[in-house]
C-alpha cells in the first residue's frame, strides 16, 4: 500500500492586483478569494464559505474542478471515499486522504481546514521586499512535511499572478525563465517588464541569487514559493518520494530546491494544456532542472462545447491547485478518459449550482 498525501500551498501576490497579468478570477475585486475558494472545493467538492466561485473572465472554472473530479473519480475506483473498502479496510494499490490545505498567506479566510504556515500575503517586489520572512516559511513547511506518516507528496498551489513572481525567481536563480498563464495568450511582454523592473528595485541581476535562493524568494518570489520548497526539502529529508503537482510554478519552486543543492529524484506531473503552451518551455524546463515530467490529459476534446472543457482547449486556465498530481494519481489507479473526464464535468456542475 502506497500511502500518498495531497497537499496545497494557498496564497497570495500583490502581483496579481497587476492589470492584465492574470485570468484568476473573473472580477479583479474578488480576486483575493479565489485561493479560499479553491481549497474549498478541492477539499469538500464544493465553495462553502467563499462568496465567490473561482471562473475566469470567460467563465472557465478553476482548476480545482479538474483535481476534485480527478480524485473522486479515483476514490470510485477504489471502492469508497478515500481508498478504503466498505468494511473499512483498505484496498490495494494507493491510499490517498483527502487533501490538506497550507495556509501560505491567504488574503482571505476558507472554511476548508487549513494548517497555518504563519504566512503573510506577498508583497509586490517592485515596491516592498516579497517575502521578507521566507525563510521562516520554508522552515515550517520543512518540519511539517518531515513529520507526515507518507510514502509520496503530491504538491499543488493556488496563488493568483504566481507565474510572474516565479518566472522572476526563475530569473533570479539564472534559469530559464519562461513561465505559463492563466490567460489563452500569455502576457510575456508585461511580465518581462515587471520582472526586470523587480529584479532592478531588489538590486539583482539575472542569476545573482544562484548561489542564495533564500535571496531569490524573498526579494522577488511568494510565500507559495517558499512554502513548498520547504515541503520538497522536509518530504525529502524523510525519504519521502515527492510529485509537484503543477507546471511552472512549480518548477520554480523545484529550482529553489535543486540551488539549495538538493540531488534527489523529483517529479513534476502536469496538464496536457500546460506542455502544449509553447511560452511554457514546460519539456526544456523540466530537463534543465531533471525533473521527470509526466503529462495528463484529462480527454476535453471529447467534449468541446462544454463550458467547463472549452476554455482549457482554448487555452485558458491549464492548470493550478494540483491538477496535473491530481490527474496523475487517477491514471495511474486505472481510471480511463471517459470516467475521469464525468467526473470532472460532475464537480462542475455541482459547484457551478
Amino acid at each position: 500500500m502506497t500511502r500518498t498525501a495531497v497537499l496545497l500551498a494557498a496564497g497570495s501576490t500583490r502581483v496579481a492586483e497587476i492589470e492584465g497579468i492574470t485570468a484568476a478570477g473573473a472580477d479583479p475585486s474578488v480576486r483575493a478569494h479565489t485561493p479560499a475558494a479553491d481549497a474549498e472545493i478541492l477539499t469538500y467538492g464544493g465553495v462553502a464559505g467563499a462568496p465567490v466561485v473561482p471562473v475566469s473572465p470567460s467563465g472557465t472554472p478553476t482548476p480545482a474542478v479538474l483535481s476534485r473530479g480527478a480524485l473522486e473519480a479515483l476514490w470510485a475506483s477504489r471502492g469508497a471515499e478515500n481508498g478504503e473498502s466498505s468494511d473499512g479496510g483498505e484496498r490495494a494499490g494507493t491510499y490517498v486522504a483527502t487533501p490538506t490545505v497550507l495556509d501560505a498567506g491567504l488574503p482571505e479566510p476558507t472554511t476548508a481546514p487549513t494548517v497555518s504556515l504563519d504566512a503573510a500575503p506577498g508583497d509586490d517586489p517592485r515596491d516592498d521586499l516579497a517575502v521578507p520572512d521566507a525563510a521562516a516559511i520554508r522552515d515550517r513547511a520543512t518540519t511539517l512535511a518531515e513529520s507526515l506518516p507518507v510514502d509520496r507528496l503530491v504538491i499543488g498551489e493556488t496563488i493568483p499572478g504566481g507565474t510572474t513572481t516565479a518566472k522572476a525567481v526563475l530569473a533570479a536563480l539564472g534559469e530559464r525563465a519562461a513561465v505559463s498563464s492563466s490567460l489563452p495568450e500569455n502576457p510575456t511582454g508585461l511580465k518581462r517588464r515587471v520582472v526586470a523592473d523587480a529584479l532592478d528595485v531588489r538590486g539583482l541581476s539575472r542569476g545573482a541569487a544562484a548561489d542564495d535562493p533564500e535571496r531569490a524568494v524573498a526579494a522577488v518570489g511568494d510565500p507559495v514559493l517558499a512554502a513548498v520548497w520547504g515541503l520538497v526539502r522536509g518530504a525529502v529529508a524523510g525519504d519521502t518520494r515527492v510529485v509537484l503537482g503543477g507546471g511552472t510554478q512549480l518548477a520554480a519552486a523545484a529550482a529553489l530546491a535543486r540551488h539549495d543543492g538538493i540531488t534527489a529524484d523529483l517529479e513534476l506531473a502536469t496538464t496536457s494544456f500546460i506542455a502544449a503552451d509553447d511560452s511554457a518551455a514546460i519539456r526544456e524546463l523540466a530537463a534543465d532542472l531533471d525533473l521527470a515530467l509526466r503529462v495528463t490529459d484529462p480527454g476535453f476534446d471529447a467534449r468541446p462545447d462544454h463550458p467547463a472543457t472549452s476554455g482549457y482547449l482554448a487555452g485558458e486556465a491549464k492548470e493550478g491547485v494540483c491538477a496535473g498530481g491530481t490527474l496523475a494519481l487517477a491514471s495511474e489507479a486505472g481510471v480511463g478518459t471517459d470516467r475521469l473526464r464525468q467526473s470532472i464535468l460532475g464537480v462542475y456542475d455541482r459547484v457551478v449550482e
